[in-house]
């Protein structure tokens, strides 16, 4: 069955059109509570946002259309994603529900879910709730409508948790960091997670005011936190992004760090205390990490110098998620900064990897430069087409014979990922190499063949 509302996270488009809208949430949250009440007669579920201007309209959209379904509502307030998940779990809620659009700008927003478990809902889940929605709505009686109540103490107990996934015997005083929160969803809660774990923070990015979430700020515009670590000679960088589930790291140098490169640093300093990638569930299992379709290519390299295997899973965290859980392996994420070390948090957690970055470098008694010193990146060249309507580029036999020779071309040393855009009219063309210039000539000779299809 194909979802018509459902992407890879959630629901999610630009705010007063289809489908984020008040009367569609409403429903969608009616839907959501009807599905509930199949397998439970009285649902909890916790709902937390971002800070778009949006998000208290869709928030009375939820609770009204919850409530409406008699489900308990508990309002968290401005949230990180994965703090949603994480007291969905420790309230034994039924559902853990976000408003945020995560990293995009401030028009548009989202709703996700969690489950009970903290962890992102099936595809039948979704489906179900579809299906739901093309069903009337059965509107509860007044002795049987829902009641809302507010966790006022739900950003210190993230903190606290934050805090836990840090090892005791360690500190982060003497250390000085610039913490940027892109005016999201952590703006109160990153610069005192490191505050009061011994650092010096300077906070930036920390101002929301409805409308200039990730403005030029945050994982996603990280030149803001190069500028801000190089003017107060700061130890290291920390950027979120606007829901707080994404990481980039930047160094005292004004080196940029991205997802790929802190999976790889993960792993080794699991290595290097004797630990494994491998959960009890995964019996002899090879240890491995489970990274995406983009992730490059000299971290699988280095990763096989180590031992330890690098499998790749579809674009999205959701699909690095399933595949961990398949193979029962602990880590795994993405260059955007999605990254899941799933003995910490059941989801993707930008200040819990923030923490075993700077974790790692504590440990080691190296900086990041040097404990990455075995890694340089790949040259990555991505090209956009746009398809002309009807266009079938996957039938052209000249776009199979110019792939096959890149790659005949590239060898061991680079290679080509084609796919198209979920969510745009767009093919993608990557080329990965060792050679930028090489990259750059085997893209366009790709590109060029996908346009005149």
């Amino acid at each position: 069955m194909t979802r018509l509302y459902f992407g890879t996270d959630g629901i999610r488009g630009t705010v007063g059109q289809a489908p984020i809208t008040p009367d569609f949430v409403l429903r969608l949250a009616h839907a959501v509570g009807r599905v509930l009440k199949e397998t439970e007669s009285r649902p909890t579920v916790l709902i937390g946002k971002d800070t778009r201007i949006s998000g208290y309209m869709l928030e009375s959209a939820l609770e009204s259309g919850f409530n409406s379904a008699g489900v308990d509502v508990v309002l968290l307030g401005p949230l990180p994603t994965p703090g949603v998940a994480y007291l969905t779990r420790a309230q034994r809620a039924s559902l853990g529900v976000v408003i945020s659009a995560s990293h995009n700008p401030f028009a548009d927003n989202g709703i996700k879910f969690f489950s009970a478990e903290g962890t992102k809902l099936p595809d039948a889940w979704e489906q179900a709730v579809e299906a739901a929605l093309e069903t009337p709505p059965v509107w509860a009686d007044s002795a049987s409508l829902g009641k809302t109540r507010r966790l006022d103490d739900a950003a210190g107990r993230y903190i606290e948790f934050c805090k836990s996934t840090f090892p005791g015997a360690l500190t982060l005083k003497g250390l000085k960091l610039v913490v940027d929160g892109a005016h999201g969803a952590a703006y109160h809660i990153a610069p005192l997670v490191f505050h009061e774990l011994g650092a010096e923070v300077i906070a930036i990015g920390c101002s929301p005011d409805g409308l200039n979430i990730n403005h030029q700020v945050g994982a996603t515009h990280p030149q803001a936190l190069i500028d801000a670590v190089k003017a107060h000679k700061a130890d290291y960088g920390i950027a979120l992004d606007g829901d707080a589930d994404r990481l980039q790291v930047v160094d005292a140098d004004g080196r940029l760090f991205n997802g790929d490169e802190i999976l790889y640093l993960m792993v080794i300093e699991r290595l290097s205390r004797g630990g494994s990638q491998r959960s009890s569930r995964a019996g002899d299992a090879v240890p491995g990490v489970v990274g995406t379709l983009m992730t490059n290519m000299a971290v699988e390299v280095a990763l096989k110098a180590k031992g330890v295997e690098l499998v790749r899973a579809k674009v999205g965290d959701r699909y690095v998620l399933e595949e961990l859980e398949k193979r029962g392996w602990l880590l795994g994420g993405e260059g955007s900064g999605h990254l899941l070390a799933l003995d910490k948090h059941t989801t993707g957690d930008g200040l819990v990897s923030a923490l075993q970055v700077l974790q790692a470098c504590i440990r080691r008694g190296q900086t990041l430069s040097q404990l990455l010193s075995e890694v340089t990146l790949f040259p990555q060249t991505l090209i956009n087409v746009r398809l002309r309507p009807g266009q079938e580029w996957k039938a052209n036999g000249d776009l199979a014979r110019v792939t096959q020779a890149v790659e005949a071309e590239l060898g061991q040393n680079g290679r080509v990922l084609i796919r198209p855009s979920g969510t745009e009219p767009l093919v993608r063309v990557m080329v990965e190499a060792r050679d930028a210039r090489q990259a750059q000539a085997c893209a366009e000779r790709i590109a060029a063949v996908v346009r005149a299809s």
